[in-house]
This record gives C-alpha cells, sequence and structure tokens, in this order.
C-alpha cells in the first residue's frame, strides 16, 4: 500500500518523516520481541512517523515506540495500579492520556484489531479494525477516546 497517497485522499495537513531505517525496524524486534504486524513495518519503511502541523504525531516514529512500550512494560510504578503492558503494542497515543495500539496474545500480534488504552478507566477496548480504519479515522476526527 501507498501510506503516503492513502493519508493525502483524507487529509492535506499531515507530515511524513523519512523512512525508518531496517537498523531502526530491527531496535522495536530486539528490545520488544515482538515482529511488528505487516501493516505497521509497511508504513514504518514508508515514513518513520506521521505528524500533525503542531508536530504532534498520529503514528509514533520507532525510536518512540521503543522508548514508551519500554517505560510502560518496565515502570515499577505502574506494577501495583495497571495491568501488564507486554499485552499490548503501543504505536500512537490521544495527547491526553489514552495510548492506541495491537493486542499481543502468546507473543505474537494476531489480528489488525487496533485497540486503546483508557488511561483515567483502565480499560483496554477496540476501536478499529486495521491500522488504515484507524488512521483515517483518527486523522479525519471519527475516531476519538
Amino acid at each position: 500500500m501507498d501510506w503516503k497517497n492513502y493519508i493525502e485522499s483524507f487529509a492535506k495537513d499531515v507530515h511524513f518523516a523519512e523512512p525508518a531505517t531496517n537498523e531502526n525496524i530491527d531496535g522495536i524486534t530486539k528490545h520488544l520481541n515482538i515482529e511488528l504486524p505487516s501493516k505497521l513495518l509497511d508504513l514504518l519503511k514508508q515514513t518513520n512517523g506521521i505528524f500533525d502541523n503542531y508536530k504532534c504525531p498520529f503514528i509514533w516514529p520507532t525510536s518512540r515506540i521503543i522508548e514508551d512500550n519500554l517505560y510502560f512494560r518496565n515502570f515499577e510504578g505502574f506494577k501495583d495500579i495497571y495491568m501488564p503492558f507486554d499485552q499490548l503494542l503501543f504505536f500512537s497515543d490521544s495527547g491526553t492520556g489514552d495510548l492506541f495500539g495491537y493486542a499481543i496474545l502468546n507473543g505474537q500480534i494476531q489480528t489488525d484489531d487496533i485497540f486503546v488504552w483508557d488511561h483515567e478507566t483502565v480499560s483496554r477496548k477496540w476501536i478499529a479494525p486495521s491500522l488504515e480504519a484507524f488512521l483515517k479515522g483518527w486523522i479525519t476526527g471519527d475516531i476519538s477516546t
């Protein structure tokens, strides 16, 4: 899929980073012990992050995917108040504390479904059937948390 053309078909005020390098992508696999789903992998190979006019990300760059997932998985203060975060692979956020990601089951991402982790209710709920639907809905405002 040509992600840039797809996104530009419904959004004009987005900015694309340079493509992620193989080293960037391998870092996710190495640090998070997970194979990326094919659609996210393809997107990152085309752009290492998608941003609005204020440089807020719709899709995080690989460095933030690693950093934020490791933070949520390893921060001791979260272990007593939240369910483990190693069952989710986050790749975006709402800007208000909610996080978007794929569910991990048996060490793998099983489906294209996208979930939101709500920081206020600590709930995890389905939000979109695919990365394409998530991006269109999130960028156009059809999806909200």
